[in-house]
């Protein structure tokens, strides 16, 4: 599999947001593929959670990188995370 690089943005997102980079890798290699905007892919992995986020506990995070294939690495361009 080819290399996968966190933008700046990315990195900034998974801080706020909640989502590690270990996390996120996760998602792109083991998590479900759907299509985004400008060419992009959108990838979805539940992980197990069982912790307290802003004030409310939640079983779940979901992370959800934005990923740009190039010829040569994958680039993460956002991450969401939703809890539930």
């Amino acid at each position: 599999m080819k290399p996968i690089r966190l933008s700046r943005h990315a990195q900034e997102q998974c801080l706020e947001r909640g989502a590690t980079a270990t996390e996120v890798i996760q998602a792109i290699r083991e998590g479900g593929r759907e299509p985004a905007k400008n060419d992009r892919m959108l990838c979805r992995f539940n992980c197990p959670f069982n912790g307290l986020w802003q004030g409310k506990h939640y079983a779940i995070k979901q992370v959800a990188p934005v990923i740009k294939e190039e010829h040569n690495e994958i680039v993460v361009i956002t991450v969401y995370t939703f809890f539930f």
